[in-house]
């Protein structure tokens, strides 16, 4: 006789199946934005036309976020994930087979389109499962995303230090992850299914209690607002780092690429803590720890005498910025338990707002000031998450801050 997987099994499978999409998504970004000059020289693009196409990708990863929202609300966000990452995978494949810019265009406009879809279903699943557990789980979620941007770009180092070409990087990658994710997604899980029901007997339906219930964006613009400064950072690392060692810090050349594995590993360690510290001490004083932390190394990095404490100050940046999207996924949830899956479709469009206005803005005030006064913008940005810090309060949500459920009650 075949025994029935308990739902507390269907839990942690779900984890890691979720865990793994996330490192996935890692290392396909990081491939793509570490290797542009190699995408440049191999469509003939100019200066002048790069930034529109990439511009494009976060305006249709944007496009997709909203999408996956409405989407979700029919088949469920388990659904969007499964169609969402292949697709994600082939477009990605995509930039690497063509050689007429309309192709290019044509992979990117789907690389970002499946791209946002994928970022909001998987954020969806996480704010789910850790309802379900009872307890801080967002942020290792994120640290696998983390955990795949490292593989990504050491991929990408790889592929640059031995002049291989775009196909010759790209496919071996596709080859080893579409079959892991066409596989491990069989075991996703909404985990809404997974929950006893209020007489402790039975499952609930798979839809949320109140799927009807409306997302009040003047009660979600807080952290909005936290979270579009959260990638406004980041930003500046991924676009600004490099730059700012050589030319304000008279690095070398090899020098200047440390500052972002720095700041990626530091983000790595950051969120395979950072749910210890949320449920020992809540999401609010993890939050608020994490700005302050932000923006000293952000003064670190102004006034920095010579690359090596520039690259301490990206170091300290990265353990405290890594801690603040995370939560910004989690409160939402919290904020609305009965809509959480639309909540965090709209959160996430924030997510390439910040990355929008992060480059360009750093860029302007280091051409019309300087570029060490340009990181005191960020700096200030991460102070102000201070005044909205309360909206990662945890009331009554019965987990974080020592008020995690016992597993008991989640997977019964």
């Amino acid at each position: 006789m075949i025994r029935p997987v308990s739902t507390d099994t269907r839990l942690r499978h779900g984890r890691v199946s979720l865990a793994l999409s996330f490192l996935v998504q890692g290392i396909v970004f990081a491939l793509v934005v570490t290797r542009i000059p190699a995408i440049q020289d191999r469509y003939g693009m100019s200066d002048a036309v790069l930034p529109a196409f990439l511009a494009a990708v976060p305006i249709l990863a944007g496009v997709g976020s909203v999408l996956a929202g409405k989407l979700v609300a029919r088949v469920g966000p388990r659904l969007v994930l499964r169609w969402a990452q292949p697709l994600l995978l082939f477009a990605f494949l995509g930039v690497a087979v063509g050689d007429q810019l309309w192709q290019l265009a044509l992979s990117l406009c789907a690389f970002g389109l499946s791209g946002g879809a994928l970022d909001a279903s998987m954020n969806m699943l996480g704010v789910r499962l850790q309802r379900a557990y009872g307890r801080s789980i967002m942020l290792g979620f994120h640290a696998a995303y983390s955990l795949g941007g490292i593989t990504g770009a050491s991929l990408a180092w790889a592929g640059a230090h031995w002049d291989l070409s775009l196909l010759v990087s790209y496919l071996p990658v596709v080859v080893v992850l579409l079959p892991a994710v066409l596989i491990g997604s069989r075991w996703c899980t909404d985990a809404e299914t997974e929950k006893p029901t209020a007489s402790g007997t039975g499952l609930a339906s798979g839809t949320e209690i109140s799927s009807g219930s409306k997302v009040a964006f003047k009660a979600l613009l807080p952290l909005c607002l936290i979270m579009t400064f959260a990638y406004i950072g980041d930003s500046t690392v991924s676009n600004w780092s490099a730059k700012y060692l050589q030319d304000v810090l008279g690095s070398s050349d090899e020098m200047a690429t440390v500052p972002y594995n720095a700041y990626m590993v530091t983000t790595l360690l950051g969120r395979s803590a950072g749910d210890l510290g949320v449920r020992r001490f809540g999401p609010v004083a993890v939050v608020r720890f994490g700005a302050v932390l932000a923006a000293a190394g952000y003064a670190v990095i102004a006034v920095a005498p010579g690359a090596w404490v520039g690259i301490l100050g990206f170091a300290i940046l990265g353990f405290g910025l890594c801690v603040v999207v995370p939560q910004c996924f989690a409160a939402a949830g919290r904020l609305f338990p009965n809509a959480s899956d639309a909540a965090v479709a709209r959160l996430n469009i924030s997510n390439y707002v910040g990355f929008l206005i992060g480059s360009p803005l750093v860029g302007a005030l280091g051409d019309v000031w300087s570029y060490r006064g340009a990181m005191l913008v960020p700096m200030l940005m991460m102070l102000v998450t201070l005044l909205y810090a309360r909206s990662f309060a945890d009331d009554g949500a019965r987990y974080g801050g020592g008020h995690d459920r016992s597993r008991t009650a989640d997977v019964a």
